[in-house]
């Protein structure tokens, strides 16, 4: 005797006489029909829509679809363990400037006609292209969680390249501008120009350095932590983005008599950078500072940015292979430390040109019978 199929859902008749459906939804709650049927065998066929639903995977929760994006995104950033602190103040501000116009339009609304024109009116609007970028990384993340919990049954965030910040070229300075730019900065803060523009390092991994992390010895230094600061002013120790972040990166070594001479008399007790109070140093110290030396050397387009983006150039231009690059940079994907290697792309030219030697020196030139790849 074949196995009864079990029914899904329940139906009970009310004491109006009609009928109510309601089944298990996959939040392991009981999710009732938004509407009373005035037929049992209209309410059984609102159950297996649903089931049907259920099984292509296109079912949506239509309680939690009303909720608005704004509450959604705030319980959202508020219930993710995964944001770090910079991150979630970031999002909070983005809601209150950016996304203010969808606060209020329910999860379900959230179609890619208003998304599509949420960006459009964003990008009219006096908002900067980074931060438009981020809300919009931030509304596609959001919507990602409601389509997992089944508020919605796709996410809505569909314009190719809206959450990528496509930044104008960064300006690349030369060996001598560096070396203008430490003479022209406070002695103070040398030692975090020269380790920014030769060895790449963040700002917030600057001032979270510790004396110990410097080998002068190995000339090298240890990143190993991420000093994070808040709009509120605080400030604290973090891990490093990726574990890629945490890295050795080997100082070239006309660094090390700067380095010596920071650490008699500049740093801290413990800390490499510290302010005049023998406090922590904060990243915004760092930038003025360095404000005031390249408006000196007029280097005014210049930021404290850049001159990590000057180190990973500059490493490239050595031969550094993508990989070599992605260590000493702290990258955890190829994505960003390809943009580095537009640096040794002029060098195609200078392989041109010495082929051309070799074929102008004809038969006294000795060419290798094999070539051993590497």
């Amino acid at each position: 005797m074949p196995e009864k199929r079990r029914r899904f859902g329940k139906i009970r008749k009310l004491p109006s006489g009609r009928y109510q459906a309601s089944f298990v939804g996959p939040s392991g709650e009981r999710q009732t029909a938004p509407d009373t049927f005035r037929l049992r065998t209209e309410a059984a066929r609102w159950l297996s829509l649903v089931e049907a639903d259920l099984a292509r995977g296109t079912w949506v929760d239509d309680k939690l679809g009303r909720e608005t994006f704004g509450n959604y995104a705030r319980g959202w950033l508020r219930d993710n363990a995964n944001i770090g602190p910079k991150w979630r103040q970031t999002c909070t501000r983005n809601l209150r400037l950016h996304l203010a116009p969808l606060e209020d339009v329910p999860l379900r609304g959230m179609t890619p006609l208003v998304v599509r024109e949420w960006h459009a009116a964003a990008l009219r609007g006096t908002g900067g292209r980074t931060s438009i970028a981020q809300s919009y990384r931030f509304m596609r993340a959001v919507m990602n969680g409601a389509v997992r919990e089944g508020a919605v049954p796709r996410n809505p965030c569909q314009i190719p390249g809206a959450g990528s910040d496509r930044a104008k070229e960064r300006p690349v300075a030369s060996p001598a501008e560096v070396a203008e730019l430490v003479n022209a900065i406070t002695p103070r803060y040398r030692a975090a120009v020269l380790l920014a523009a030769w060895c790449g390092l963040r700002r917030g991994e600057l001032v979270g350095l510790r004396v110990e992390d410097v080998d002068l010895v190995a000339g090298t230094v240890r990143v190993r932590r991420n000093r994070v600061e808040l709009d509120g002013g605080e400030a604290f120790d973090a891990a490093t983005k990726t574990d890629a972040g945490k890295r050795t990166v080997a100082m070239p070594p006309h660094l090390l008599p700067f380095l010596r001479e920071h650490v008699a008399d500049w740093a801290g007790k413990d800390r490499l950078f510290v302010g005049r109070t023998g406090s922590p140093m904060r990243g915004n110290a760092v930038s003025k500072a360095f404000g005031r030396a390249r408006a000196r050397v007029g280097m005014e387009h210049f930021t404290f940015h850049d001159m990590r983006h000057t180190g990973q150039t500059l490493a490239a231009a050595t031969g550094a292979t993508l990989k070599d690059l992605m260590k000493r940079m702290g990258h955890a994907s190829t994505v960003a430390a390809y943009r580095y290697m537009h640096a040794v792309d002029g060098r195609d030219a200078e392989i041109a040109s010495a082929l051309s030697d070799i074929a102008a020196h004809g038969s006294s030139a000795k060419l290798p019978r094999t070539i051993v790849a590497k």
